[in-house]
């Protein structure tokens, strides 16, 4: 198991910094979720880790050895992308031996560790799965074929990019759940790129959450989501209300309403509230905001409701739908977040 390291590391392309000064330790035989939207920079810093992108600064080790000027191949990494990049003209067998076969592994050396790396993936039975070429496989079977092709030759680091993005949902969930068995039963060290955050959550020993180039905040999924320590991160995770207030000595002002309020800070802030933290009914019971049902919509597991409230427009989560009219949203104090405005 290897321990990843990258230092005061740099990338910029044109006017655009990609990575600004990521400073970031990868624990051995952990799996660590890079997330964050599109353009923060979490895919360059994955393919600087694998060697395909060149730094402007800093430095990457493994096991405190500098890896940052060797090419990728010397460097023991394998990477699974999003669009698997198999061969079509190949059976499944070769797909997954064609990096030992650059090794010069002998030939008996080959069936067996295919073998193991497709038994491992749980791909089907391994001998007929093995003659078949990766158009006549689902979208899933082919993805287990590319993380076989990366296991096979026995990698120090495992990254995945987005690997899990062109599937459809139901088998997205069951790959996730797959990714996370398979990484602990291998026991290597994985760096998991992805903008699905209910994917970092569910897998990843560690999330780490970037945006603009940087690092905004990194620990385990529970303490990243539940204490966040920004307004992007607070906003980022989950489905957040980005309310504009007034913060006074004992009340917080949302949509011209006061709510009982304990903060230190004072003057125009930016309050977020996940929708999953409100609640609607007609009387509330505590903290509350007052305002009118505009839309219901059915998501399958809950109904999102939008509240008008003064100038803003509020989403809460409810089990029930609710018809349109006056209503009251119970606000738990205690979910609130407040960050100066950006």
């Amino acid at each position: 198991m290897v321990r990843v390291s990258v230092d005061g590391l740099g990338k910029r392309y044109g006017r655009v910094e990609a990575l600004r000064a990521v400073s970031l330790d990868f624990e051995a035989g952990k799996l660590t979720a890079i997330l964050g939207p599109s353009g923060c920079g979490k895919t360059t810093l994955l393919r600087a880790i694998a060697g395909f992108v060149t730094a402007d600064a800093g430095t990457i080790c493994f096991d405190g050895d500098p890896v940052t000027t060797l090419p990728p191949q010397a460097r023991g990494t394998a990477m699974v992308v999003q669009n698997y990049a198999l061969w079509p003209h190949m059976t499944v067998f070769d797909n997954v031996a064609y990096g030992l076969r650059l090794r010069r592994v002998p030939a008996d050396a080959i069936r067996s560790r295919v073998r193991q790396a497709l038994a491992l993936v749980e791909i089907g039975e391994v001998d007929e799965m093995a003659r078949r070429r990766p158009t006549a496989l689902s979208g899933g079977q082919q993805q287990r074929v590319a993380l076989a092709r990366a296991l096979v030759v026995e990698p120090r680091v495992l990254l995945l990019d987005e690997p899990l993005s062109n599937l459809d949902a139901k088998v997205r969930q069951r790959l996730r759940v797959e990714v996370r068995r398979l990484q602990r039963r291998v026991g290597i060290t994985t760096v998991h790129v992805t903008h699905d955050q209910e994917e970092a959550l569910a897998i990843a020993d560690r999330v780490v959450l970037m945006n603009a180039g940087q690092i905004v905040q990194s620990g385990t999924p529970e303490d990243v989501y539940l204490r966040p320590q920004s307004e992007f991160a607070a906003d980022f995770l989950g489905v957040g209300n980005s309310l504009a207030a007034h913060a006074e000595a004992g009340a917080l002002v949302i949509g011209g309403q006061r709510l009982a309020w304990t903060g230190a800070e004072r003057g125009p802030v930016t309050a977020i509230i996940r929708s999953s933290d409100l609640a609607l009914g007609p009387v509330a019971t505590g903290p509350a905001l007052h305002g009118v049902l505009e839309e219901s919509l059915f998501l399958g597991a809950c109904y999102r409701h939008y509240v008008r409230i003064g100038d803003l427009l509020v989403m809460v989560d409810g089990a029930v739908p609710a018809p349109p009219g006056p209503v009251a949203v119970a606000v738990p104090a205690d979910r609130v977040r407040v960050f100066p405005p950006a």
